[in-house]
């Protein structure tokens, strides 16, 4: 599962040094906007160590890397050769540029004999983009999941990222994940704002509720409320079994819907409680 995924300066060595520690699905190793621009070169060259430590628990190492084309590719070449499972691609507003992007890849992988493609997630941090977000999705195979950048998508619109102001071009975005069938991150707010912990934990029940997978944070104090947010719990698992259960027992029964603690289920509310017993794996 990719329910949290934690945001680190790839050029702070203290921080890389304890990511592996912070029980993250996901460790995002930033060359962008938290890299001072005299220590985007450097931070690019820490990768090749960086990328190995964040990983030591499992977690998955992510590279955000940067999207003006002077350390673009550079930066994709640098943390696919530093065996990154992927990079978050800012700025992403033109489908055939991630193409172009994927190509890059795919000669660099071959180059290093790596079997495993580098996945990519767009961030859509732009207003035209969210309407092409589903072709952006499309844009390569790689496409893993799809996510807004509140912060700059507010910027580019005039407007403070308030959860008021991000929530339509987020919930758009989402849907054209899902309708991709790729993944989707993100909360219905900013991640800026991390030391309000009762708003967050709100907030990712509700981005759960919306069928979001999982979000990015910049704090290691929000990993634990997006790792149990985002995982089914114990109640949630055992109503989905009995509920299966039930329904099945309707079938062979000759019936197609039944009733379940006084309600209707059929197909779809199957489907649904399938697909949390198998994010539990």
């Amino acid at each position: 599962m990719f329910r949290s995924l934690l945001y680190v300066p790839a050029s702070s060595e203290r921080f890389v040094a304890n990511a592996h520690t912070r029980g993250a699905d996901a460790v995002v190793l930033d060359l962008e906007d938290s890299v001072a621009p005299d220590q985007k070169d450097a931070a690019r060259a820490a990768l090749a160590a960086a990328v190995p430590s964040v990983s030591r628990n499992g977690a998955k190492a992510l590279v955000r890397i940067n999207a003006e084309e002077e350390r673009h590719l550079a930066d994709a070449a640098a943390a696919c050769r530093a065996g990154a499972f992927g990079m978050l691609v800012p700025k992403t507003n033109d489908p055939e540029r991630l193409a172009r992007l994927a190509a890059h890849l795919g000669e660099i992988e071959r180059q290093a004999g790596r079997t495993d493609p580098a996945v990519l997630v767009p961030m859509i941090e732009d207003p035209g983009a969210v309407f092409d977000a589903r072709i952006i999705a499309k844009a390569t195979p790689r496409v893993f999941g799809l996510m807004v950048g509140g912060e700059d998508i507010a910027t580019a619109m005039d407007a403070e990222p308030t959860p008021e102001v991000l929530r339509l071009p987020k919930l758009l975005v989402h849907m054209a994940a899902k309708a991709a069938g790729v993944r989707s991150f993100g909360l219905l707010r900013t991640v800026a704002d991390f030391k309000d912990i009762d708003a967050v934990e709100k907030a990712a029940h509700e981005a759960r509720t919306f069928g979001f997978d999982g979000a990015t944070c910049v704090h290691p104090s929000i990993v634990p409320i997006l790792n149990r947010v985002f995982s089914p719990s114990a109640e949630e698992l055992d109503r989905a079994r009995r509920l299966i259960a039930t329904y099945d027992a309707a079938l062979a029964a000759g019936t197609g819907a039944c009733m379940f603690e006084g309600k209707m289920i059929d197909v779809p509310v199957i489907a649904r409680a399938r697909a949390l017993l198998a994010r539990q794996g």
